[in-house]
């Protein structure tokens, strides 16, 4: 198998849709703060702040290995509801956030968060098991943005200066 060939199952591109019930500012409050993250996204294991722009982050799922990215803010507009970094480590690529308003439920605002991403995978294992592997690391990572979602909601329920 030559090289692109192989390249091309190391890219994955995912998108992931998260109504909740509460207003699109908030929403964009808990998400703008990626050292935050910890704390009520379980698989997001650890972050660390580089300077203002920038920072890491080591990440695992269900599967026995954890990934380690540099993230840096591309994009910061809350007027717009959009925040989207660059990729860097393991995974090399972007994601981004897109928050907007979504109708109301029972009288109370509501929030349809987008989480769009397209990466390639540079960790040497991934990389190896890139075709058999490949349902696997997309399950894995349903599983990490159903976690997420669940996780976010759970925070956002909690009043509001819990954020």
């Amino acid at each position: 198998m030559d090289r692109s060939h192989r390249d091309r199952w190391n890219r994955y591109r995912f998108r992931s849709v998260w109504d909740l019930d509460a207003p699109p500012a908030r929403v964009f409050a808990v998400l703008e703060l990626p050292g935050e993250y910890p704390r009520w996204w379980p698989q997001i294991r650890h972050v660390e702040e580089l300077d203002e722009r920038s920072g890491t982050a080591t990440i695992r799922s269900a599967l026995p290995y954890s990934l380690h990215v540099t993230a840096t803010r591309l994009l910061h507009d809350p007027r717009r509801g959009l925040l989207e970094v660059a990729l860097r480590g393991d995974l090399d690529g972007w994601a981004r956030w897109t928050v907007r308003p979504r109708g109301r439920a029972t009288g109370a605002p509501r929030t349809r968060a987008l989480y769009e991403q397209e990466v390639e995978v540079r960790l040497p294992l991934m990389r190896l098991l890139a075709l058999p592997g490949r349902p696997v690391f997309r399950l894995n990572h349903a599983l990490m943005m159903r976690a997420g979602r669940r996780g976010l909601a759970a925070r956002l329920a909690r009043s509001p200066e819990a954020v």
